[in-house]
Order: C-alpha cells, then structure tokens, then sequence
C-alpha cells in the first residue's frame, strides 16, 4: 500500500512561520522574565519542611511498682490529668511517720515556751524567798546587837547571846541560798529564751526540720500519682501494669498539637533576603494545596544540619565536593487554622516565604518570654498541697485549729 507523498510548505511561507515562532519564544521569554522580576524574586519555595512540636517526656520521680495505667495511645488529656498509678503503701507509711514527727516536735517545742512563763515565775517565788532571807537577816542581825549590848550590862548571859549569834548565822545561810537560787533560776531562763526569742513556734529549727521531713515525705507519696504535664495527645506509651520503674525511665510521650510549628530547611543560598516576621504560606501533603496554612518566620537555625549531624561532615580532605547545606527555619502557624485543620508532628509541608519586605532582622533582638515557652504548674501544685498540710499539723498541734478544706491534701 503506497502513501501519498507530503506537500512540502513553500519557501515562501516558511518564513513567516519562522518569524512568528520566534516572537512567539520571545514573547514567552519576556512573560517569564517579566513574572519572575516582578513575582517570583521575591519568594522562596522548598519542600523540606516538616511539621514539629514540644514531645514531652513523662517519667517517674520516684521508684515504685505500677498498678494502673489510665491512657493508651492516641488518648487526649488535660494537664494534671492521672496518667499512671505507682503503688502508694510505702510512701504513705512515711508520710504517716514524718507527721507524727512533725507534731511529738511540736508538742516538745511547746513546752519549751511554755518553760519561760514557769522559770519567770520561779524566779518570782526565789526572790520573795530572798526578800523574806534578808528580812529575817535583819532582824537576826538587830537581836544579836541588842543581846550584845545587855551582856555588858549583864542582863542577858551569854548562852542568850550565842543563840542569837547561831540565828543571824542561819538567816544569812539562807540568805545566800536564796540569792544562789537566784541566779540559777535566771541562768536557767536565759538558756531557755536562747532557744525561743525572736522565733515564732512554726519557725522553730527543731519544727522546721520536722516540717522538711514531712514535705519530702508528702511529695514522694503525690509523685506516686503521675500526672499529665501538659495538655496533649498520648504517643509512644511504654509502661504496663506490674511493670517496676525507676526515676527518669520513659513511660509515655504527651504532645500538644495545638503548639505546633514548621521547620523548614531552606538551601543556603535562599536565605540572603529571608527575615523574621517575613509572611509564610503553607500547605500540608494530608490536605493537599485546598487547605492553606499561614504563618510568619520567628527564627533560624543557629547552624546547619549537616553542622549538627551526629557525624559531622570532614570536608579538610583531597576529594572535597562542595555540597549545599540547608539551615532550618522555624515557621509560627496560625493558631486558628491549626485548631481548623490538626497537623501531626513529622508531615510533610510545602513551605513558601515572602522575601519582599528585606527590613526584618535575621536575629532574635530580645529573648524569649516566659509564654513563648513550655511550662507546667502541676509540681508547683504538689508544693503548695504539702505546704497546706503542714500548716494544718501545726494548727492542730499548737492549739489553733484550722477549717480551710486541707483535708483534700490527706492520702
């Protein structure tokens, strides 16, 4: 089967074609040009970017024996919510222990001031004893010179006289012991007051070493309760009942997902107009280009990650190939379209920055705030829950009973 033979375009028309796809190319050549000068310049796009949050590590404070695991993966919790149940019999005898130490201390400490009133008074009773001696010696002194005087004259004898003598004798004796008791009642109430002026009863050494003892005691028995720290979604949990754990071993992960934040790595030579607070559009792989994240540039990466690889890179060789590194940038989402649309740590993001506002800086200028930052209250709360519980023994053990709800604080 032959084929026609194709009709060749005439010499003629040949040229404007040529012509007109020449301008064509230019004209698309100016478009792109055009578009890039005044559009693409000023956008940095890469894909290495990946979403990230705080993995907060829950471990134990204290040794103990599992006896309830309260969450398993994927469960939502509120901080302060029970994670995970240590068998609390040991601790709570201890505790049991450290307050009735704390309150036989008390007890005891009361009555050294309780002592000062009883040595004042004795030291009261001493020196009416000693007026009294001294009275008794006058007289004694005055019946002696008189008798002294009637022997010259011979109307008292001298056994008379003798018996006066053995008298002002005894009252001066007794005298001297008075003054004696005295003192020994007053060295006694120095000493005393040594151990209680300028120091209220709760604030007494022997208390508030008894006091110490109760706190650590109290806080081992709470730390028994593992408690959520933050916030968050469960992940990696480890930790099964019966299971014997020693502080710092990892039981579980809570991540707060609402925190999340993008570090994208960019090529080194993207980051010559790149600022902080430069807008950053974003799309996540999960949704797909419909959902549209937003977000701005709050830092850089004080290296790049091959800087901080766990085998850095020994380019000091021969066969040395120049490779380009990439610096990681961290991207704060937009809180609300984080709430509308959840991201899990580790998906992948299409990251695009706007560089055409050059005037950022390309360092933090202040330091962080404390909001900027994770936190926990819920050890804080252990504290004031033993504090609490101090403060009742001491009421109860000094004679000022307490009614402010501290029986929440009790095992």
């Amino acid at each position: 089967m032959s084929t026609a033979p194709s009709t060749p375009i005439p010499r003629g028309k040949r040229k404007p074609l040529l012509v007109l796809l020449l301008l064509l190319c230019l004209a698309t050549g100016a478009a792109g040009g055009a578009y890039y000068w005044l559009v693409a310049r000023f956008f940095e796009h890469t894909d290495d970017a990946y979403v990230s949050a705080n993995v907060v590590e829950v471990t134990p404070q204290v040794t103990g024996t599992v006896v309830s695991v309260s969450v398993r993966d994927t469960d939502r919790v509120s901080a302060g919510q029970l994670l995970v149940q240590l068998d609390p019999a040991d601790t709570e005898i201890a505790l049991q222990q450290a307050e009735a130490e704390l309150a036989r201390t008390l007890r005891q400490v009361r009555t050294v001031y309780a002592a000062n009133e009883t040595l004042a008074a004795d030291i009261a009773v001493r020196r009416a004893e000693l007026k009294r001696a001294l009275t008794d010696a006058d007289k004694a002194r005055g019946d002696l010179d008189t008798r002294a005087a009637l022997v010259k004259s011979g109307a008292v004898g001298k056994e008379e006289l003798k018996h006066a003598q053995a008298a002002l004798a005894t009252a001066e004796a007794v005298r001297n012991a008075a003054s004696a008791a005295i003192a020994a009642a007053e060295e006694r109430l120095a000493a005393n007051q040594a151990m209680t002026d300028g120091v209220a009863l709760e604030e007494h050494p022997e208390v508030m070493r008894a006091a110490a003892r109760v706190r650590e005691a109290y806080l081992a028995w709470a730390r028994t309760r593992i408690l959520a720290p933050v916030d968050g979604d469960i992940a990696k949990r480890a930790v099964q009942v019966g299971q014997r754990v020693q502080p710092g071993s990892n039981l579980l992960s809570v991540v707060p997902l609402e925190h999340v934040w993008v570090d994208a790595n960019f090529k080194e030579v993207q980051l010559r107009n790149m600022r902080i607070g430069q807008p950053v559009t974003m799309s996540a792989d999960m949704y797909g280009d419909e959902i549209e994240y937003h977000g701005h540039v709050v830092g850089f990466g004080a290296g790049t990650g091959a800087a901080f690889a766990l085998l850095p890179a020994q380019n000091a060789t021969g066969n040395w190939i120049k490779i380009v590194q990439r610096v990681p940038v961290r991207i704060e989402l937009d809180g609300e379209q984080v709430k509308a649309h959840p991201l899990r740590v580790g998906l992948s993001m299409e990251v695009q920055v706007e560089v055409r506002d050059a005037s950022g800086p390309q360092l933090r200028e202040v330091a962080a705030s404390d909001a900027e930052r994770s936190r926990t209250h819920i050890f804080e709360d252990m504290t004031k829950a033993a504090d609490l519980r101090i403060a009742d023994i001491i009421a109860r053990n000094s004679g000022k009973l307490r009614n402010d709800g501290v029986a929440a604080a009790r095992p």
